[in-house]
């Protein structure tokens, strides 16, 4: 029944990794090389660049016939065309970042990680094979980590893993489609959100609310980072009749559930949370299991999606 497999996700996602444990998933050492954002020193001068690119943003007169690379902020200044009242702009930029950051310093004691300068939030983190290879790789003590599971088995594995360090990381149950469920850190605090192959475990009804709630965590600035099952992946193919609990969404041997989405209908989910793209693209690959002997055509879907920067307008 499609109602039993929702109301009793959390313990086909419990029984999955108290089989599997540690040894179902490879640790995403590829993370880097697809999404750099998690790499070291992506939170250098990263307030800088915000304002910075805010200026830019706000005085388009000044740049040159091409993009405006090699005028520093203060040459831009200085261009005759600047006018008092884009001056006037930069200056409400700079006065809401400092408000928002002044909020934050309020909330300092309400939440872990409140002294970081940049701050990831992994949703779906499932033994860690995302979180331990960034805080393995990412030595930068302004580095914090927040990691989140509908499993609580799940959750124990990283608590219990000999790479958790708590004053680095934190690990949490959550459940990414209940509204009522508050997320451990203040609204426009976190500077990348991690979804990988996560949002395809829930319902499709539901989709857009958690995406909605993930979106009201970043920063100005902050990235959404997305890497997902495509239509016509060789496991939905591979889905037997009687599987299909709706249009594209699938139920495995094990109760767990799958969706396999079109770039359309994720630039949808997330413009529709106020992101702005800057990727979105189908990744599709040819895999051979030489042990098995199989060859599997694989199709997956990755997105980087922007909060848009603050201004006079927001």
């Amino acid at each position: 029944m499609p109602v039993d497999y929702e109301v009793n996700a959390h313990k086909y996602w419990n029984d999955f990794y108290r089989i599997h444990e540690n040894g179902f998933f490879k640790d995403r050492h590829w993370l880097f090389t697809e999404f750099p954002e998690l790499a070291p020193c992506q939170n250098q001068n990263h307030l800088k660049d915000l304002l910075l690119g805010n200026k830019r943003n706000e005085i388009p007169e000044c740049r040159s016939s091409e993009d405006g690379h090699g005028l520093t902020v203060e040459e831009q200044h200085k261009c005759p065309s600047t006018t008092l009242e884009s001056k006037a702009q930069m200056f409400s930029v700079e006065e809401m970042v400092t408000q928002k950051l002044n909020h934050l310093e309020i909330c300092a004691d309400a939440f872990p990680g409140s002294s970081a300068t940049y701050r990831i939030l992994e949703v779906g983190c499932g033994a860690g094979n995302t979180v331990f290879p960034i805080l393995q790789t990412n030595n930068d003590p302004g580095l914090f980590v927040y990691c989140c599971d509908f499993s609580s088995i799940a959750v124990e594995l990283v608590q219990t893993n000999a790479e958790y360090d708590p004053s680095r990381c934190f690990a949490f149950v959550h459940n990414l489609c209940d509204e009522d469920q508050n997320y451990p850190v203040p609204r426009d605090s976190v500077d990348v959100i991690i979804l990988i192959f996560v949002l395809s475990a829930v319902l499709p009804d539901k989709m857009q609310k958690a995406i909605n709630r993930l979106s009201r965590l970043l920063k100005p600035g902050g990235m959404m980072l997305l890497r997902d099952y495509g239509r016509y992946d060789m496991a939905q193919l591979r889905f037997k009749k009687g599987q299909c609990l709706s249009e594209n969404f699938y139920v495995r041997g094990d109760g767990t559930r799958v969706y396999f989405f079109t770039q359309d209908e994720l630039d949808t989910l997330f413009t529709t949370a106020g992101l702005e793209k800057v990727q979105n693209l189908v990744d599709r690959r040819l895999q051979v299991n030489r042990g098995k002997q199989l060859t599997m055509y694989r199709v997956w879907i990755q997105c980087k999606y922007r909060k848009p920067l603050l201004s006079t307008t927001s």
